[in-house]
Order: C-alpha cells, then structure tokens, then sequence
C-alpha cells in the first residue's frame, strides 16, 4: 500500500529519479491555516545539504500544492503536492541495471513486480519521504492548536550513546541533529573515520511528543505504538523499534516496570513513565517516548559480492552519492511520521 492512516490519509507518489515526488492528504480539517514558510524549513532539515556525513545530491525540493488550500487555509478537501527531482544522475547508476546490490530491495522489487526502477534505487529510495515530511509539517501545525508539541533528535551513532538527560529541543542548528556538543563531536570524527573507510554506519533516533491528552488510541488492532511502529517501520532503513521501557522490560521485574499512580491538584499522575505515555494502546496524558534504530547506509564502495538478475556471479564496488550514517536525516521524517500518526489517531478519538 501506498496510503497511511486512517481519517488524516497520506498517499504518496513517485521514484527518486523520476521527475517529481509528491503526495495527496486527505482528511485534514478545513480552517486550518498554514505557515508555508515552515514547512520548507522542515523539507530542509532532511536535506543533505544541512546535514554532515550525508549524500552530495542537491535537491531544492520546493514544494507545489495543487489544491485543497485557499488564501493560505486548508479546505478540507484532499491536499495535493509534489517536489520536483532535479540533480538527478542516473548515468551513476548504470552499470547497476541488471545487478543486485547487496542490502537494497533491488532483489525484492524484482521478485514482487517482475520490473524494477534500479536509478537511484527507485520507489525503495529514501527520497520518497519528502512527502512524508511535507504531510508530518502540516500535520505539526496542526497538532500545535492543541497544545501538542514534538521533539525529535539522534541518540546513537554507531557505538557511542548520547547521555541521558539532554534537552532536545532545540536540534535544528546541529549538523549531527545531536542536542549535546561533545558528544557530536565525537561522531563527527567516527563519521569521518568510516568514510574513509569507504564504509557506512548504523544510528538511531529519539523521539518525545509532549500534550497528547489521556484517553487517545485504540484498545487491539489501531493502538497507538502500533501506529507509530507501522509509521516509523516505513521509513527506509529502519530496523527496529522500542517505545517506553523498550526491550529492557524484557530483564525487567514488576517493581522495575509499573508507573505508580497518585493524585496531583485534583488529577490522576504518574509517579514516573516507564511506560512510555501508553497503557493498552491508549494514551496516559504523560509525554509518550520511543527510539528508532536505522541501519548502515547499504551502497558502501567496499568491494561485495553478489549476483546479476541473470543468476551470474560478480564483484561490486559502489561508487556515486551516499550518505555514511542516515540517522541525522532520519530526524525529519521520524518527527514527520510521528506528527502524522498522532494527528490521525487524535482526529479518530
């Protein structure tokens, strides 16, 4: 499928080097104003351009709406966009018309479709989250009329954790998305030290979204982690997911894991959020909390092996533009998807 969500819908379009990227929303209530100017600056917050240890591919990405927003207010009919590809350099890619790269969904897309767009990797590109992020903007300025904000920044890259307790509100000025100086400082130079290396690294992203009221979700099938999991697992590269406690509930004992409950001027409290803002899927009115772990960039110029779509044995060593770490990147489309699944599920209470 194409289509995420359930009332606020995101369905996007397009290849990385096709001519456009784009997406239609539907479900997103009339009145509701837009700053244009922000929603730009979240599409550059994902490019490359502002981010170190990225791809050197230089992309203007300039959103165009096609409808559904009159003198700057949206309609509440389907919203449609696109951004444009423009540096595009397919000839890159040309040797790799007929062999599967190791780590790539080439392999896969073939067995699925029969026929594959190998440029730039295609529909499985990365850049078709441009259009998640144009949606995540306008689903942010909607979340901010009701009180709810986002926080989103990189927690890990490679080995080396960020500290616990950091402020991370305020990332945007960091090439790394990183909210502690030294320790970007000492992934600037690990990034550095695996480019020479002609190698890629993996990384993972923080996120924290404050305001949500208690009682949004659903009890079984729509529950709001497996929302955020399906969103955050459809972001390419991402390998895993872990909200509240995480996978460390699983060493945990009872007295480790439970959120004491007391009462606070008249309402209901938790004493602390191992829970991670969600109890039975459903919202508890504490900020709720979840990291996302992203793979090593696959396209290294390391020689690998692999094989041709003919069955043929071959050696490969990858050249062209790639990013080294994605995590950094990573930021705007993990703040976007958030942003788009809160909405909807808020709008389904």
């Amino acid at each position: 499928m194409n289509t995420f969500g359930h009332i606020f819908r995101l369905t996007t379009f397009g290849e990385s080097h096709g001519p456009a990227i784009g997406g239609v929303i539907d479900g997103c209530p009339a009145g509701l104003r837009l700053d244009f100017k922000a929603i730009q600056h979240r599409l550059a917050l994902r490019s490359p351009q502002n981010v170190a240890g990225a791809t050197k591919r230089n992309e203007a990405d300039k959103v165009e709406f096609l409808s559904g927003i009159y003198e700057g207010k949206t309609l509440g009919t389907p919203i449609a966009f696109f951004v444009r590809n423009k540096d595009v350099r397919s000839e890159d890619y040309a040797e790799l018309q007929h062999i599967y790269r190791p780590g790539h969904a080439d392999y896969t897309y073939d067995m699925r479709y029969g026929i594959r767009d190998y440029r730039g990797g295609g529909r499985a590109s990365a850049r078709t989250s441009v259009a998640q992020v144009v949606a995540g903007a306008i689903a942010e300025q909607y979340l901010a009329t009701k009180g709810v904000s986002i926080e989103t920044y990189v927690d890990q890259i490679g080995p080396i954790l960020l500290p616990d307790q950091v402020d991370g509100s305020d990332v945007d000025s960091s090439p790394l998305r990183c909210p502690d100086k030294f320790t970007e400082a000492l992934w600037l130079d690990l990034l550095e030290q695996v480019r020479e290396e002609g190698d890629s690294i993996g990384g993972a992203v923080r996120c924290e979204i404050k305001g949500v009221p208690a009682g949004v979700g659903e009890p079984i099938f729509n529950k709001v982690q497996a929302d955020l999991a399906a969103a955050m697992m459809s972001i390419p590269a991402a390998k895993g997911f872990e909200y509240g406690l995480g996978m460390s509930a699983a060493s945990a004992q009872g007295t480790e894991s439970n959120d004491e409950m007391l009462i606070k001027k008249g309402k209901v409290k938790f004493n602390t959020n191992r829970a991670g803002g969600l109890l039975g899927g459903i919202t508890t009115g504490e900020p709720i909390y979840f990291r996302v772990a992203f793979k090593p960039v696959s396209s290294i110029s390391q020689p690998q092996r692999t094989v041709t779509d003919a069955g043929q044995a071959v050696a490969l060593q990858i050249s062209g533009r790639h990013d080294v770490c994605v995590a950094p990147r990573a930021v705007a489309i993990v703040r976007a998807m958030a942003a788009i699944t809160i909405m909807d599920q808020m709008l389904s209470k």
